[in-house]
């Protein structure tokens, strides 16, 4: 080898004999590092692949596979007779005044420029502890999983499969589970809708993602209630949406109050959550409701109701939804089974007047092709040979026994505390806790005694700040729930 050093470039390549990566891609990842690094320059000739098997003690022919790899990827040239090169087509790296330089880590943080947004900081947390007093989730220990794993793997040994799952399919969902979905909801809810009013979605937040990003322009009015869900607004902050709130009180939202705005504005869309408003699970009233659908015929307005835990309700049958009063096509609806299912299952749908339907399929291309149309067969097949049902009977029985259990622990333990109605359905109790105790330092503290609780942040707004947060209790037995309670009754 001619060069000292290049010689010494090459000696200082680490080869790793016991690594699980190839040698000769680790001597190609060495010499492209030095190219990179500007130690071999553009045009300079490589030694043999003699001399460097020699140096580093590898075989010559795994030393032109290296070659031929960079070759390959445009780095390097060969020359029949004269020898192996850096790449002519390499641009030459000017030098650089000598400055203060960074060397940053490109995998923890990019080189081009972030705008982040506020409404993109909403904390993630996650109930990892044993005691989980949640946002309201189902228990995962009573959903069929039995089955849900049978009808899936029925899904993939039946006969056809490319023709199901060789190619892509309709973004709106496959057609047995719109078909399915349909069916259900018409004799639960009292819906009339075919499958053509059925759009797969893997849960509401990307019902609502795909309303705003197909039906909602820069400057819309959207209004919806406070107390609300503070997933739904930041979808409507980031769709540049003009976004009003309006009051909640114990009979749901106020409608007179979006009257007012109507009267005074164009108004696009109304976002409720009627069945159990979120996060107070207060119902609206019937006679607001039916108000609610004449302000939307009269003026025009879309209006979304995200249903989220409508299979729910312990006091009596519950309220219909207001699509089921829809006439003239201004309800979009919206449910999923993550809450009365699990929340790991990504399954939802999104209901609509055809032509919504049809217009918001070809939104979704945009961000999703299709659906996981194997889940969503699999979840239709439950569905029509009755599991679901049979699931939903059961488990509104052990909710009630579990819901009346903790409301008795709250009043009974910590009652001078914390005031709460029992609600009529839903998964959890929305609780205001005495001023004199600081929810953030209360979340904090249970957390390291193994309790999962909110600090309620997500629910305070500059018109509406009590000291109040949702307390889950469908996902806790009643031992766990007696625990808990134990918990905050220690630290409070």
């Amino acid at each position: 080898m001619g060069s000292p050093i290049l010689t010494q470039y090459f000696n200082d390549l680490h080869i790793d004999h016991s690594s699980e990566r190839s040698v000769y891609l680790q001597l190609a990842h060495g010499i492209l590092s030095l190219i990179k690094s500007n130690k071999l320059r553009s045009g300079q000739k490589l030694p043999s692949s003699r001399d460097i098997s020699a140096i580093l003690h590898i075989n010559r022919i795994t030393v032109s596979k290296a070659f031929e790899e960079l070759q390959t990827q445009g780095w390097l040239e060969s020359f029949v007779g004269r020898g192996t090169f850096v790449s002519s087509h390499i641009p030459k790296a000017e030098p650089e005044a000598l400055r203060n330089k960074v060397i940053k880590a490109t995998q923890k943080k990019a080189g081009f420029i972030i705008q982040s947004k506020p409404h993109f900081d909403v904390p993630i947390k996650v109930a990892n502890t044993e005691l989980h007093l949640d946002d309201g989730f189902p228990d995962p220990k009573l959903a069929p999983i039995k089955e849900l794993y049978r009808a899936y793997r029925n899904q993939l040994s039946r006969g056809g499969l490319y023709n199901r799952f060789g190619s892509y399919s309709y973004p709106n969902g496959s057609e047995l589970y719109r078909e399915a979905i349909s069916k259900h909801l018409n004799e639960t809810r009292g819906l009339k809708t075919t499958a053509q009013n059925i759009l797969s979605v893997r849960g509401t937040l990307m019902g609502i993602n795909l309303v705003c990003n197909g039906l909602i322009d820069a400057g819309d009015v959207i209004v919806s209630g406070v107390p609300g869900w503070n997933r739904a607004e930041m979808n409507f902050v980031h769709a540049k949406a003009k976004h009003i709130t309006i009051p909640v009180d114990e009979h749901g939202l106020v409608v007179d109050e979006l009257k007012k705005i109507c009267q005074q504005r164009k108004v696009r869309m109304v976002y409720v959550t009627p069945h159990h408003h979120y996060p107070t699970t207060v119902s609206l009233r019937i006679d607001r409701r039916l108000e609610l659908l004449k302000l939307a015929n009269e003026y025009g307005f879309i209006i979304f109701e995200d249903d989220y835990d409508f299979d729910f309700h312990y006091k009596h049958r519950p309220l219909l939804p207001v699509a089921s009063a829809d006439d003239n096509g201004m309800v979009i609806y919206c449910g999923s089974f993550s809450k009365s299912f699990s929340p790991a299952f990504r399954l939802g749908y999104l209901v609509a007047s055809e032509n919504v339907v049809e217009h918001l399929s070809k939104v979704r291309i945009l961000l999703d092709r299709q659906g996981d149309h194997i889940l969503d067969n699999a979840m239709a097949d439950m569905l029509n040979d009755g599991t679901i049902q049979r699931y939903l009977r059961k488990t509104l029985t052990v909710y009630e026994e579990r819901r009346n259990h903790f409301c008795n622990l709250l009043q009974n333990e910590i009652g001078n505390v914390v005031d709460f109605s029992i609600p009529d359905g839903g998964m959890t109790v929305w609780t205001e806790f005495d001023k004199s105790i600081n929810l953030e330092k209360l979340s904090q503290q249970a957390y390291k005694k193994g309790l999962y609780i909110s600090d309620g942040k997500i629910h305070q707004y500059p018109t509406y700040n009590t000291n109040s947060m949702r307390l889950g209790f469908a996902s806790s037995s009643t031992d766990n729930l007696t625990k808990s309670v134990d918990v905050l009754k220690r630290l409070i």
